[in-house]
């Protein structure tokens, strides 16, 4: 038994119908034929039950199951020993748990269903952990005992003797709205403990919402007045799902300072973040979480911040020798084909005229502008300069101002538009969404081996519209965006909900649509890193949110990133292993460096 691989069987409850099948997972089982209970099914049982430790790990009822509702998975070696915690019988397993440094910044990165938002809520002490004994739970005696010797032990012992206060910022803001009435400025004057109100809402950008009932509030102002209710209270354990979903790159690195702001030197920060170049800039060490989603995930140890993300993009961890991931995720930013001259006479250009629109108290001024098809154009600007507005007007869907009397004309596009928000309002499966809005794309060899499988919509299939996360809405949302057939395509935010490794292959994915439909698509993308490596070229808005914008005409990456790095006063460096861009320090010789040279984004080092 010693040197017999951990496995463990995993029974997807939402696929697992016993009354549908005829049970061939037991029927077919090597082992239930010698006369052991390895598959069990009984009239009574909802769902099938597989024993780990009879199994031999054939796969057979894998292969058999009708429903594809079974995973069988050989863990390695050591890590039977490290369970932390398992929701029950052939379900999700949590491996170790992330070691929390006092006065400093933990940053957590890893793929959605790995066991963060579970590991958060262990070390906030809202889920006591099993030791993956779900039968007979330890109690805390012996669970500090388990995690003797380890800083976990001091951690864990604080949080019961001290009674130590952990406050989390939730993954999805959207629903705060139904947990908490009032306006804003009530809000935070019930909650605030540590007399910071009036800096907090100067930082985050919320002095003109304050008035507003948190009912009325944007995506973005929603998740800073999260920041700011977990930020204005005080306790000793703060911790942030996600603090940078709905915000534009600005508010991204003033949350990423308020975060910064609340260390002490007896007290934990700790951050759940997809974006890269935030988490990067906001944590002093970071763990790695690696698995099978919704299998089970395992936990690192500490690494340094560079190094903790490029063992993320590596998909390779060297301490433990191990690989988690076939391919390692790289940056380079290819030459685009518009860059030899001799073929740009094949490539359409389209021209759109200099626009106004006024709204209410905004004033939008586009600058007249040309691209070709093959092209992706990245809007870059902050929230409230107009990119959704621009959107629109190119899409029709707004008319311009008309210029002395006369109407503005904007030539006839196609056009198909991904929102920002994502409502799922469909009444059935995502099958019947996909067949009735794009039938044709949808049975497309080429569709479905350039967008389907990398968006792994496969699996979504028969999941009910209504019933699916963030991240599944926003990947078949981009399916359905991609497969209605347009010459333009407008991708508002599509990386919202999506984690890091989601993130690069949607904009692989759009990438190569882009090119091979010979189409233009314009990106609102306020993660960094996938804006750069969408970027062919770059639409800069400037002037004052919500006021009066202008919308340049399209640049080079190079120009584009320089202006509006240098509008947002900070400057980017590339990591030599992954060339992925790197925000500097403020102040730090580098950026003192790079914004005395007036280069605030490199293309190569």
């Amino acid at each position: 038994m010693a040197d017999r691989l951990t496995r463990i069987a995993i029974v997807s409850s939402d696929r697992c119908k016993p009354k549908k099948c005829r049970q061939e997972c037991k029927k077919s089982c090597p082992v239930v034929k010698t006369g052991k209970l390895c598959i069990e099914v009984t009239p009574a049982s909802k769902i099938a039950f597989i024993s780990e430790e009879l199994c031999i790990g054939c796969g057979i009822c894998v292969k058999k199951c009708p429903f594809e509702a079974i995973q069988i998975i050989n863990l390695p070696k050591d890590l039977d020993k490290d369970t932390t915690h398992r929701y029950g019988p052939n379900t999700f397993k949590l491996h170790r748990l992330p070691v929390p440094r006092p006065g400093q910044v933990l940053g957590l990165v890893g793929t959605n269903g790995i066991g963060k938002s579970t590991a958060l809520k262990v070390l906030a002490g809202k889920l006591k952990p099993n030791l993956g004994r779900f039968n007979n739970p330890p109690d805390w005696q012996e669970i500090l005992t388990y995690f003797r010797g380890s800083e976990l032990q001091n951690y864990f012992t604080r949080i019961l003797e001290d009674n130590l206060k952990a406050i989390i910022k939730p993954q999805y803001v959207d629903h705060i709205p139904k947990a908490v009435q009032g306006n804003v400025g009530q809000v935070l004057d019930q909650k605030d403990e540590r007399d910071v109100k009036e800096e907090l809402c100067v930082d985050l950008d919320l002095k003109q919402v304050i008035d507003r009932n948190v009912g009325d509030l944007s995506g973005g102002e929603l998740q800073r007045f999260a920041i700011a209710v977990v930020a204005i209270q005080n306790a000793e354990i703060y911790m942030f799902d996600e603090p940078s979903s709905y915000l534009d790159v600005k508010q991204r690195l003033k949350a990423a300072q308020v975060i910064r702001s609340l260390l002490r030197p007896n007290s934990y920060v700790i951050v759940v973040e997809h974006d890269l170049s935030v988490l990067d800039y906001l944590s002093d060490f970071i763990c790695c979480l690696y698995g099978k989603p919704g299998a089970y995930g395992v936990v690192t140890l500490p690494f340094s911040v560079r190094e903790g993300i490029n063992i993320f993009l590596a998909g390779f961890v060297p301490t433990e020798n191990l690989r988690f991931r076939d391919e390692s995720l790289t940056f380079k930013v290819a030459e685009t084909p518009q860059e030899n001259a001799e073929e740009v006479q094949t490539y359409a250009r389209y021209k759109y005229p200099t626009m106004n629109k006024t709204q209410g108290n905004f004033k939008l001024r586009v600058v007249e502008g040309e691209f070709t098809d093959s092209q992706i154009i990245v809007m870059l600007g902050e929230n409230g300069t107009g990119k959704t507005t621009f959107i629109r007007m190119l899409a029709g869907m707004l008319k311009p101002d008309s210029v002395e009397g006369s109407d503005v004309e904007i030539p006839e596009f196609n056009v198909s538009y991904k929102p920002q928000k994502i409502s799922p309002k469909f009444p059935s499966t995502v099958r019947h969404l996909l067949i009735q809005k794009i039938r044709d794309s949808y049975t497309h060899p080429q569709f479905i081996s350039d967008v389907m499988k990398p968006l792994l919509i496969e699996q979504l299939m028969d999941q009910e519209v209504v019933n699916l996360s963030g991240g599944e809405l926003q990947r078949v949302a981009l399916c359905l965006c991609l497969g209605k057939p347009a010459d333009i395509y407008l991708i508002d935010e599509p990386s919202a909900y999506l984690d890091s490794e989601q993130r690069i292959v949607a904009s692989k994915v759009i990438k190569r649509f882009i090119l091979h439909a010979k189409k233009t698509a314009f990106v609102v993308e306020h993660d960094f890193i996938m804006a750069t490596y969408l970027a062919d070229r770059v639409i800069v808005y400037e002037g004052r949110p919500s006021i009066d914008c202008t919308a340049n005409s399209p640049q080079s990456l190079l120009t584009g990133m320089n202006l509006f790095l240098s509008h947002l006063d900070i400057t980017f460096r590339r990591d030599p292993t992954n060339y992925r861009p790197r925000i500097n320090k403020l102040e730090s010789t580098k950026d003192r460096e790079q914004k005395s040279a007036g280069s605030y984004y490199y293309l190569d080092d």
